[in-house]
């Protein structure tokens, strides 16, 4: 079982991803407020977060390269969850460090997928 930190400040979107790693067996962690997520993920370890761009505050990119900048985040592979599905977008993600990119709505199976994928790569 690998803990999931759900970053997004959608609370619809955060309640179902919830909802979906938990019938995958994973242990999630939700945070509304990206100016929230670095103490919250230092307080949870997370295996693997799960990142929305678009956000009050911190946006994904600036908090996706704040966690790959912090030693005890540096290796926590990071799924880039987002609306956006332009290059740009998604050339960005990459180079602050996200491991992943879907784009919203997603197809739940496979988002579990790289999800599973992700947490058994990290695990080892």
């Amino acid at each position: 079982m690998s803990k999931i930190l759900i970053i997004d400040d959608d609370v619809t979107m955060t309640g179902l991803l919830k909802t979906l790693i938990q019938m995958e067996g994973h242990a999630p962690t939700v945070v509304n407020d990206s100016t929230k997520a670095i103490e919250i993920a230092g307080s949870v370890d997370p295996d693997l977060i799960t990142l929305d761009l678009m956000m009050p505050g911190l946006s994904g990119f600036e908090l996706c390269a704040l966690l790959q900048q912090n030693p005890k985040f540096a290796k926590v592979p990071i799924i880039i969850v987002s609306a956006r599905d332009d290059s740009a977008s998604k050339e960005r993600a990459r180079m602050a460090g996200a491991k992943a990119y879907v784009i919203k709505p997603f197809n739940a199976d496979e988002l579990m997928q790289k999800i599973n994928e992700l947490t058994s790569q990290h695990s080892l």
